[in-house]
């Protein structure tokens, strides 16, 4: 009887653990119904792939709490022309010495060749290892329930974004900036098109003890304030007006900080800025010219359609179903994907312009979320193709 009881027992926290990991997160970006199947199957441990790929995704996660590395703007040995060493800064990556000049400034640019000495400031480097270690945390603990791995997570978000001491001002006044021309540019603010990672992570850390209500609120403020500064500076104002990926990633950020910071009417209001971006950069049959003038050409259209869809999939928090929607003279997003696919196959040789070999990260991802949202397996096919690493890597074992 004793064992039944043990037994009974044991069932009802099973199927109560399974019916917890069938709650959705509402995270922005992630996709948290495909969160939450996969953190069921996890429990069920009915996929031996997943639960690798879950093993050595905690191994990294450990890894990360082990070497318990900080990240601040404040690690940098330069400051800013404010003087605030709290002011994110860097130099523009395609921009070099002039050598017909003693000094070499101003700098002049020679694109798609980046210049080392863009390494020298660390706050770039410092933030995309951030965003790395914070999501890995945040989905470590999302599917453990592991409080080590929410409270170091929580301790980076802090570090960078909330603590008077180590934070970053809510600016990009001085990225991206040209020596002898300029102290930063609108430009600069591509840098920080992947921070809805933090706020992903963020989502996913809410029932942590580690991740307080007023961190959380805090948190808001500082994306709040932030798009403000995107809203009025002379720099956002001009990223805003970009008219190829940069413009793009401008609204993936404006979007997804406005649903952060509870201001979907302005959300709303930047996807139909969207939707005039597919009219004006895109072509009726698919391509993308402003991407595909680019030295590397294959790298800057695979974002930028990737930037389109991370707006579709953020439009899809206001019932907005951007994936499906077409200009008056039939631009749409699905056939941006079709455009790339001939030339995935090796059906078409690419013509464009590409200094450096192909990369398909950003590629894998489009694709991936295109055969969901079309119902396209020729896609998905097409992904495992591309990059079979990365399609097959832990992150995309978990989080698809």
């Amino acid at each position: 009887m004793e064992n039944l009881k043990i037994v009974i027992i044991v069932l009802i926290v099973s199927i109560g653990n399974l019916v917890l990991a069938q709650k959705s997160p509402q995270t922005l970006v992630l996709d948290g119904n495909s969160l939450a199947r996969n953190k069921t199957i996890l429990l069920a441990k009915t996929d031996d792939v997943k639960t690798k790929a879950l093993k050595n995704y905690l191994e990294n996660a450990d890894k990360i709490i082990k070497e318990g590395k900080l990240y601040s703007v404040m690690h940098k040995k330069q400051v800013p022309p404010s003087g605030d060493k709290h002011d994110y800064m860097s130099t523009g990556p395609y921009w070099w010495p002039d050598p017909s000049k003693p000094n070499g400034l101003p700098y002049i640019r020679r694109d798609g060749e980046r210049n080392p000495e863009y390494y020298d400031i660390t706050d770039t480097k410092e933030m995309d290892e951030l965003e790395d270690d914070v999501e890995t945390l945040a989905l470590a603990y999302y599917f453990t329930q592991n409080e080590k791995y929410a409270k170091f997570a929580s301790k980076l978000i802090r570090t960078w974004f909330l603590d008077a001491e180590t934070l970053q001002n809510p600016n990009l006044n001085f990225g991206q900036a040209i020596p002898g021309v300029n102290d930063g540019r609108g430009i600069g603010i591509i840098e920080t098109r992947a921070l809805h990672r933090i706020i992903d992570a963020a989502i996913l850390l809410k029932v942590s003890k580690n991740w307080t209500n007023d961190n959380h609120k805090d948190l808001k403020k500082w994306f709040s304030d932030y798009l403000n500064w995107l809203t009025v500076s002379p720099n956002g104002i001009d990223e805003a007006d970009e008219h190829n990926n940069h413009g793009t990633h401008y609204d993936v950020q404006y979007i997804a900080y406005a649903l952060f910071a509870d201001k979907p009417e302005l959300a709303k209001k930047e996807i139909e800025v969207a939707k005039q971006r597919i009219e004006n950069q895109l072509k009726s049959d698919g391509s993308q010219p402003f991407e595909l003038s680019r030295t590397k050409s294959w790298g800057y259209a695979s974002m930028n359609l990737y930037g389109f869809c991370e707006i579709a999939r953020l439009g899809e928090h206001l019932n907005i179903d951007l994936w499906h929607y077409e200009t008056k003279d039939g631009k749409n997003l699905q056939k941006c994907v079709d455009w790339l696919v001939p030339y995935l196959k090796k059906e078409k040789p690419w013509t464009f312009q590409q200094i450096e070999k192909m990369h398909y990260e950003e590629t894998v991802k489009l694709l991936k979320m295109a055969a969901k949202k079309y119902a396209n397996p020729t896609y998905d096919s097409l992904a495992k193709e591309a990059d079979l690493k990365v399609y097959d890597s832990d992150f995309y074992q978990l989080t698809y």
